[in-house]
């Protein structure tokens, strides 16, 4: 019969494996196999109608005849039934083979917090049993999808229950949007065209190679290997890139932001820009360009909290805010001292560079072995600049009154920083 369909789904592939041998019946008619009615048939020429497909699909009422025997299989098999007309003719027993790994991959998920949900179309008995096989709590809830009715059903169903049989791929879909709607990010795994929609409706879809044209089409991401154990590898990289980048965008945000601030002001004041190209470039690659390389490169697997942008903000704008303060001090107080251009630009150098490195340090807290020789070593090149080739950066001599500056605006700097820290994180608290 399985010869006779087209169907190429894994039930399907793996009965038609099974049983090798082709009748010569001749094929009337054919009902491929749809995920609403869960059965298929042909209709052969004088021979009559043959079904295969959810027991209770099929035969409803007469499947009572067959009921003890439906219960003794369905704990340990997807059981698909094969009928002429409603009465059944055999039953087919399938069952799922789970990798040794799948435990090990789930308990990782667990232990990272995530809300583990097993939504199929099989049966709920069986359903339950693989997922258990497969690691999942043994006390954990089960519900027949066939029971939730209405959209509320099964938005006040998702919360409760972690297994779910008999799954439409439209209740699949709907499923994936009632997580969204209680605020929880929604990542799908699915490798057939029943899982498309909810694979389109998640925020990240994940498919394997040997899934169905359709389910890569619409996924994110797709394992090369064709084996989710891949995700926990894939989760700690994709950890890394954006905790990496994240530090690094904090970096190069400062100087777009106090740029941004500074050229504003300097339009309304009757003072010359304090930086010239060399002074900025000296601080750039100090503080931000050899730090973000290094910073870019390393491991880093810490769980990922909060909004993006936030997180990148809310390291930047302190340090953004301090240095452009510093520097409009710095303009009050060469009006009031009569600093020369040079002067005053040198004072801008320190007092920018000291900020910069202020955020430098707290983005490589906690210090290991690397963060250590890094932010180290960018102070040492930055004080052997200033002290040795002050000429090559445009750099004024120090004078008294200068250094007596430079110290109090280090002062104020460092107490700048945390106000404005501390400002940031009260106008978030109150957004939130």
């Amino acid at each position: 019969m399985f010869h006779h369909l087209k169907d190429e789904n894994p039930t399907a592939c793996a009965i038609r494996d099974r049983f090798t041998s082709v009748a010569s019946w001749k094929e009337e008619s054919v009902i491929p196999f749809s995920s609403k009615k869960k059965y298929s048939g042909v209709r052969f020429q004088g021979k009559g109608t043959y079904y295969v497909g959810a027991p209770e699909f099929i035969l409803f009422d007469q499947g009572k005849s067959i009921e003890k025997e439906l219960k003794k299989y369905t704990k340990d098999y997807r059981v698909v039934v094969l009928t002429k007309e409603q009465t059944p003719l055999a039953l087919l027993l399938i069952r799922d083979k789970i990798r040794k790994s799948a435990n090990e991959t789930l308990q990782y998920f667990r232990d990272q917090g995530v809300k583990i949900k097993v939504i199929s179309g099989d049966n709920i008995e069986t359903v339950s049993e693989i997922a258990f096989r497969a690691g999942i709590p043994d006390d954990s809830k089960r519900i027949d999808a066939t029971t939730l009715r209405t959209r509320r059903d099964i938005e006040e169903a998702v919360e409760e229950y972690d297994i779910f049989g008999r799954v439409t791929p439209s209740q699949k879909k709907e499923i994936v949007l009632a997580l969204k709607k209680h605020g929880h990010t929604v990542a799908m795994t699915g490798d057939g065209v029943n899982d498309v929609l909810a694979l389109k409706a998640s925020d990240c879809a994940v498919t394997v190679a040997s899934g169905s044209d359709a389910a890569r089409n619409v996924s994110q991401l797709v394992l090369l290997d064709s084996s989710f154990d891949s995700l926990p590898s894939v989760v700690l990289e994709g950890r890394r890139t954006i905790n990496n980048i994240q530090r690094s965008s904090s970096l190069f945000l400062v100087k777009t932001i106090y740029t941004t601030i500074l050229s504003i002001y300097f339009l309304f004041v009757d003072f010359a820009y304090p930086f010239e190209p060399i002074q900025l470039s000296f601080i750039s690659v100090l503080a931000i360009g050899i730090p973000s390389f290094v910073l870019a490169l390393e491991p880093n697997h810490n769980r990922m909290e909060g909004k993006f942008l936030f997180n990148i903000l809310k390291k930047a704008l302190p340090a953004a805010l301090t240095i452009a303060t510093n520097i409009i001090l710095i303009t009050i107080l060469g009006s009031i001292f009569t600093f020369t251009h040079g002067e005053l630009s040198t004072l801008s150098v320190i007092t920018t560079a000291y900020t910069a490195f202020i955020l430098l340090y707290r983005i490589c807290k906690p210090f290991n072995a690397l963060h250590r020789l890094l932010f180290g070593t960018m102070i040492l090149v930055f004080v052997l600049g200033i002290l040795l080739v002050p000429k090559l950066f445009s750099l004024a001599t120090f004078t008294i009154p200068m250094l007596i500056i430079i110290a109090i605006l280090s002062v104020l700097s460092y107490l700048f920083y945390n106000f404005y820290g501390k400002l940031i994180e009260r106008i978030s608290e109150k957004r939130a």
